[in-house]
């Protein structure tokens, strides 16, 4: 199976679901294919936490959903050892991360230690328990939520951990005929809470998942495109709005979500354009803005257009 089938059936059995929200399906699926972790960004009711589901059932693969509270410990979602008085001896509780799709709904609810325990899983795909390092399943993704408007209660994700995640996914209203369509299926008696009561099958596996990644990795991407991918990083860092621009590992990420994007089109070379497309949600989270940047009305987004607007891609 090609990269483009992939995404084509990847999409197909999503739609079955979830309506509109075409972005951020998307990169979605170029996550699952590069192996990087996704942050969903919207208010309540666009289906941030249906996407995930979906994504898990469509791709058959394991899935455990973690409700983030302020009162959640590491060992809630790490695990911990437990004696067992019958063998007199003490034995591992895996906690939910051990799984291929873990949905961490409202992450910004939980506290400094229990990001902290996340973050080792999100980077070395494993977690430390009584001081040995267990491998986590492969595959292995983060889907995290977070509500941009409600701040009560919650603790700001560190850049650190912000830097892990792939992309920032922003979602937003859907269109009003998009928002038709989602009432009539409501209607007719479809039960978009459950995928698989809404007829989306399992039309995919680890290993298309795999081949999918090998085509990405294949995908050829010019010297001249490293050099552009640098430029727009550097240029991040030299903004003026900016206190923190791209990092290093951003764009690493970049450049790999725009062979994937290459891929999904069918192509094993990448192009400007490819990097272009992935540039705003690789970029927007890793960068901090300036306090009276923010007074003035920028975003990271709309700082990010007047990079690639100063930036001459490569012919």
């Amino acid at each position: 199976m090609t990269a483009a089938e992939f995404y084509a059936r990847f999409r197909a059995e999503v739609a079955k679901v979830l309506v509109g929200q075409e972005e951020a399906v998307r990169l979605c699926g170029l996550a699952l294919t590069v192996g990087g972790h996704v942050l969903l960004e919207g208010v309540p009711g666009v289906g941030k936490t249906l996407l995930a589901k979906t994504i898990a059932t469509a791709l058959d693969l394991q899935f455990r959903r973690v409700q983030f509270t302020p009162d959640l410990l590491p060992a809630d979602i790490v695990g911990t050892s437990i004696y067992d008085l019958q063998s007199r001896e003490f034995r591992t509780r895996q906690g939910p991360v051990f799984t291929n799709i873990l949905l961490a709904d409202e992450i910004n609810r939980a506290p400094a230690k229990v990001q902290s325990a996340l973050l080792e899983a999100m980077e070395e795909r494993g977690v430390t328990l009584e001081g040995t390092q267990t491998a986590l399943p492969a595959p292995f993704l983060v889907l995290a939520t977070q509500n941009p408007i409600e701040y009560e209660g919650t603790y700001p994700l560190p850049e650190a951990q912000q830097d892990r995640f792939l992309f920032k996914v922003n979602l937003p209203y859907p269109a009003p005929d998009q928002e038709t369509e989602m009432l009539r299926r409501w209607g007719s008696g479809l039960e978009l809470r459950d995928p698989r009561a809404a007829g989306v099958t399992a039309v995919l596996g680890a290993a298309d998942l795999e081949a999918s990644h090998r085509e990405a990795v294949a995908v050829t991407f010019s010297d001249e495109l490293m050099g552009y991918v640098v430029q727009l990083a550097t240029a991040t860092r030299q903004a003026p709005e900016l206190m923190l621009g791209a990092s290093p590992r951003g764009e690493v990420l970049l450049m790999q979500a725009a062979k994937a994007s290459a891929a999904f089109e069918g192509r094993d070379f990448a192009t400007p354009d490819d990097v272009k497309a992935v540039v705003a949600p690789t970029f927007r989270h890793r960068l901090l803005l300036r306090p009276e940047a923010e007074v003035a009305g920028h975003t990271a987004d709309s700082v990010l257009n007047g990079v690639l607007a100063s930036v001459t891609p490569p012919r």
